[in-house]
């Protein structure tokens, strides 16, 4: 009888022996047309089914579904090191209106641009925009922005960047105000709902006022960015930058909620709040800006 009892676990099979029971016929080609057609929210929207209508089949299923990521994953690295740097940019336009308070306080118009190109490592990421007012023959906003930013990313959370920025804003009392920097950064935060970043470096800016005064300072920079995926098609982002000197203070934060129309359209609000310690011709050190814009992206 004890010889008997021994060789029992032998022929009861194991729950890791039932993990390997074949995957029915349909199923399996079910599985294998979603990964044919290669959306990933429709495979993994199967692959969830499978496993609940086949638990003894799991393993397989997830066998699957991890090759498919395995073999996207390769060719998708293959084509960023073979493409040319002129390939693989994205981007985005978009215009709209805005009112001003603060310095000033009308109706203008806004427009701007963003083109990003997104490597294995390396992200390169190009920035314009332009704020425009001009009312019975007198200019009374004239704002204009450019950036490049490239950045490294030594590991899945931390990268090293660099920034080169132009700004020109008559309204606060500089022709051109012109920015360097470079520093590390984390991420914070990396999921599908939400992502929140923060960097932190030493920059050097180099202004010319419109009284004709030119000055350079040191000092330090620090920035952050979130995007909040609050439903498939409506996401709130809040951006944030700002730089200390020696007798000088700047802080530039974007807060805006975005509307996917279609594929490509989505239609923003966003309330841009700047503060700058040192303004020669506003009264104030606080200008708000609102913006209601159309967005293309491509």
């Amino acid at each position: 009888m004890r010889a008997l009892l021994a060789f029992l676990p032998l022929l009861i099979p194991s729950p890791a022996f039932a993990d390997d029971v074949m995957l029915p016929p349909a199923v399996r080609e079910m599985m294998e047309a979603a990964i044919a057609n290669g959306n990933e929210a429709e495979i993994a929207t199967l692959a969830k089914i499978a496993k609940q209508t086949n638990p003894e089949s799991v393993n397989e299923i997830q066998k699957m579904v991890t090759s498919w990521k395995e073999r996207t994953k390769a060719t998708h690295d293959t084509l960023i090191r073979e493409a040319n740097f002129t390939d693989l940019w994205t981007g985005r336009v978009e215009a709209g209106g805005f009112r001003s308070t603060g310095s000033t306080s009308e109706i203008g118009i806004s427009a701007a641009a963003t083109v990003t190109r997104t490597g294995l490592q390396w992200n390169h990421k190009l920035t314009a925009s332009a704020d425009y007012r001009r009312a019975n023959g007198v200019t009374s906003r004239e704002r204009y922005f450019g950036s490049y930013e490239p950045r490294f990313e030594f590991d899945p959370r931390g990268f090293a960047y660099g920034l080169a920025q132009f700004e020109r804003d008559t309204s606060i009392g500089y022709d051109e105000r012109y920015t360097g920097s470079v520093g590390v950064g984390y991420k914070l935060i990396m999921s599908k709902p939400v992502d929140l970043s923060a960097d932190i470096g030493p920059s050097v800016r180099h202004a010319k006022y419109v009284i004709g005064d030119r000055e350079t300072k040191l000092g330090v920079r620090g920035s952050m960015a979130l995007a909040w995926r609050v439903t498939p098609t409506l996401t709130f982002k809040q951006t944030a930058a700002g730089y200390a000197e020696s007798d000088v203070y700047t802080l530039n934060a974007l807060t805006s909620v975005e509307t996917k129309v279609t594929t490509r359209w989505s239609a923003a609000f966003s309330y841009n709040v700047q503060y700058e310690s040192e303004t020669l011709l506003s009264a104030r050190d606080f200008d708000t800006l609102s913006r209601l814009t159309l967005t293309y992206d491509f």
